[in-house]
């Protein structure tokens, strides 16, 4: 019933995607088991090393001979000042001190092994290969096209879209202003591209002549529906499928999830220097305050990063990055094959429903 051009090219049972969150939730289990329940599955990378990026690969086609996908973040060098690293840093000492963890934390290594584990994805010569914060270089994507592999953008205007679309990918996520996590964008500033799911998909699809997924909200066969009738191609999920089993989220993160509601979360800097939606925490509410300016992306996450590993070991939750989108009431901690069945089984009776004569509608 809901086959599409781009289900048909991945090879894939229904045009449903789970969202390649980067950090531990998108295990291999859960990676698969998407795939396996015949949605993709995808693996978000961004903050693997390359050993651990192969081996999570090798995981998840031990689990499964179905499609799924990787995710890297593009690579970002920021110009920062180091006045406003030092301020930030004796900032942070206090929740350093809270944890009992030491301070001024080494960022030496702040940037993902973008470029090594390209190779590494040729190598393995994965489906799937999609990637946010930019546009890679030119090489990077017409080498993956090359082996086979198909390619995916991450776009939150319709300029980016049409970026994207002149860069060589085969598809494009866009991302509304309610997706959890960090957000994509990589031409204007994020206050500058803050567009609605509902508003962002027809007008990127009325822009480029590519398939589009609709991430954003998304929470059950309602959204996935409404997404095909806006023109996109499949859409993509990702707080739906944090709660559930296979998850890697941190069995606090997940209690989060099941008792947060709509208006539970903010975008903020806080965390990582980058815009991201999350849970509403202390933390944020503190960094608020901060008198200075935060470091950009990937400083500020890695300045951040023993003090939000302490918290997840202390099961302080205020101290945790929780990142989530608006759909938050809509989650529940069923398995994920579990969830693909009911989004889907939803979808399908909603179909009927709306194809009933217009006096039986509703």
């Amino acid at each position: 019933m809901f086959e599409t051009e781009l289900t048909r090219t991945l090879e894939l049972r229904y045009p449903l995607f789970q969202a390649p969150m980067a950090g531990g939730p998108t295990t291999p289990d859960l990676v698969a088991s998407v795939s396996n329940a015949g949605g993709l599955g995808n693996l978000g990378a961004g903050y693997l090393t390359p050993e651990q990026t192969r081996t999570a690969i090798r995981m998840i086609r031990e689990r499964t001979d179905k499609p799924f996908g990787v995710n890297l973040f593009v690579l970002e060098q920021p110009d920062e000042a180091e006045e406003s690293i030092v301020q930030m840093t004796a900032y942070l000492n206090k929740y350093c001190d809270l944890f009992g963890i030491p301070q001024n934390p080494s960022i030496l290594k702040f940037s993902e092994y973008f470029d090594e584990q390209v190779q590494l994805l040729l190598e393995e010569k994965i489906p799937v290969f999609s990637f946010t914060f930019g546009i890679p270089p030119q090489h990077v994507i017409q080498d993956m096209k090359q082996q086979g592999i198909f390619v995916m953008g991450t776009a939150t205007t319709v300029e980016e879209a049409k970026h994207l679309e002149a860069a060589g990918v085969n598809a494009i996520v866009a991302q509304g202003y309610e997706a959890g996590g960090h957000r994509g964008t990589f031409l204007k500033s994020a206050s500058e591209s803050m567009i609605g799911t509902m508003a962002l998909v027809p007008q990127i699809v009325d822009h480029v002549r590519l398939p589009v997924i609709a991430s954003g909200g998304i929470m059950d066969g309602r959204g996935l529906v409404a997404s095909l009738a806006l023109g996109a191609s499949a859409v993509q999920m990702g707080t739906a499928f944090l709660a559930c089993p296979e998850s890697g989220a941190h069995p606090i993160y997940k209690q989060k999830i099941l008792s947060s509601s709509e208006d539970s979360t903010e975008i903020t800097h806080a965390y990582s220097g980058k815009a991201a939606r999350g849970i509403r925490t202390k933390f944020m509410s503190d960094m608020d305050q901060y008198p200075g300016t935060i470091p950009a992306y990937p400083l500020q996450n890695a300045l951040t990063q023993n003090i939000r590993r302490a918290a997840a070991k202390a099961n302080n939750p205020e101290y945790m990055s929780l990142w989530a989108g608006q759909g938050l009431r809509l989650a529940n901690g069923q398995s994920a094959a579990e969830i693909v069945k009911q989004t889907i089984g939803q979808a399908e009776i909603l179909v009927k429903k709306l194809s009933l004569c217009p006096e039986e509608r509703f």
